[in-house]
């Protein structure tokens, strides 16, 4: 199938079927996220490239000894299948699109629009990690108590987000705020796993300084306040990717400590959670949702190697020393989206320039329009 010119495509819709369209919005369309400059569109919808790939992967499969790593073997599988999957589905989309260049309506033509956005969405989601869970960790930055409190709004967020896409959550550890009045818990760290396809690929653009702005409920004065949260993102790295990364006895430090939280059996009499710190680097990883100190030992194992493999993948483009040097506070100027309360009702994205007035509505987890502008960086 030719590589389809996102423009020209709705312009000579707009001419063939002007009989059912008397006044088709060719030179404005309906939205920004509809306009896509020509190369994305060639890069994204490359049926050749995606067949030459199909042939390389079936070549691998037919090897003798492919099934001697299940692992990789079953990932392999499953990235063909998707491959085949979306050339399948792009030359439905060509025949459609000739049928409607014919003989059209108006809502046969905003049809097969939606469809052409969905599948442009999940072509791009073709990363090596993007089908796999993800680790999401929010920082309280600068701000106080306000800070704190906007870190649990967040974690609510996406909550409500992951909830929305069907994804499950699950808190690995927290660290909650200073001086928390009753009803309102704030954080200074909290870790969460999201299992779910695709988890990784929809947040992975996540990461980056949150900017909040709104009238203190913590200030006498009522007065307006701005508060700054950092999130990270990584994926769930598979185990055969992570077998070889060795982690010496004397490259690390484990702490314990009570696990954070009301009580339970175990949470707040014994040290149950685990703090495991890699020594060179300074990276740490914690867990404190099992009750056993050995199984939170285990996960946050598993999660300081995720981080570190995650930062050797970094390197091959820049070296350590320049990554901490740069490494991103939680702090103004730093902010990738802004969501204001005060003095008007705003939440636009810097990066992508996507803005609503529907503040309470992203709050509320309804991120699509952000996440998905973003995944076309």
């Amino acid at each position: 199938m030719p590589a389809l010119i996102f423009d020209e495509f709705f312009v000579k819709l707009a001419l063939e079927t002007q009989s059912h369209i008397r006044q088709w919005p060719i030179s404005k369309p309906r939205s920004r996220n509809c306009r896509i400059n020509s190369a994305v569109w060639r890069t994204v919808f490359d049926v050749a490239a995606k067949l030459e790939k199909i042939k390389e992967l079936e070549a691998e499969t037919s090897r003798p000894d492919f099934w001697g790593f299940p692992e990789i073997a079953a990932r392999t599988s499953e990235e063909l299948a998707g491959l085949k999957r979306i050339v399948s589905d792009i030359e439905d989309l060509q025949v459609e699109l000739e049928m409607v260049v014919e003989a059209g309506t108006e809502s046969e033509i905003e049809e097969l629009r939606k469809k052409i956005d969905k599948k442009e969405i999940l072509v791009f989601l073709s990363g090596r990690y993007d089908r796999e869970g993800t680790v999401l960790t929010i920082h309280s930055g600068a701000g106080g108590m306000d800070a704190q409190d906007w870190g649990a709004m967040l974690l609510r967020m996406y909550e409500r987000y992951c909830a929305r896409m069907g994804f499950k959550m699950v808190v690995l550890h927290e660290s909650f705020g200073d001086g928390v009045t009753e009803g309102r818990v704030g954080y200074k760290e909290v870790s969460v796993y999201i299992k779910g396809v695709m988890a990784y690929g929809y947040l992975k653009k996540e990461t980056g300084v949150h900017r909040l702005v709104r009238l203190s409920p913590f200030n006498a004065k009522h007065l307006r306040q701005t508060s700054f949260a950092l999130v990270e993102v990584f994926p769930d790295f598979p185990k055969s990717e992570l077998k070889d990364l060795e982690l010496r006895p004397e490259d690390i430090r484990i702490d314990f400590y009570r696990s954070s939280g009301p009580g339970g059996q175990y949470v707040n009499k014994r040290e149950s959670a685990v703090r495991i710190t890699h020594l060179a680097t300074g990276i740490f990883a914690t867990c404190q949702t099992e009750r056993i100190q050995g199984q939170n030992r285990d996960r946050a194992m598993e999660l300081l190697k995720m981080k570190l493999f995650h930062l050797m993948q970094e390197e091959r483009a820049t070296e350590l020393s320049k990554i901490k040097g740069e490494r991103i506070s939680a702090s103004w100027g730093n902010q990738i989206r802004s969501y204001v309360l005060d003095p008007y009702k705003l939440v636009k994205d810097n990066r992508t320039g996507v803005e609503t007035s529907q503040v309470d509505d992203v709050l509320d987890g309804d991120l699509n329009e952000f996440i998905e502008a973003e995944i076309k960086l």
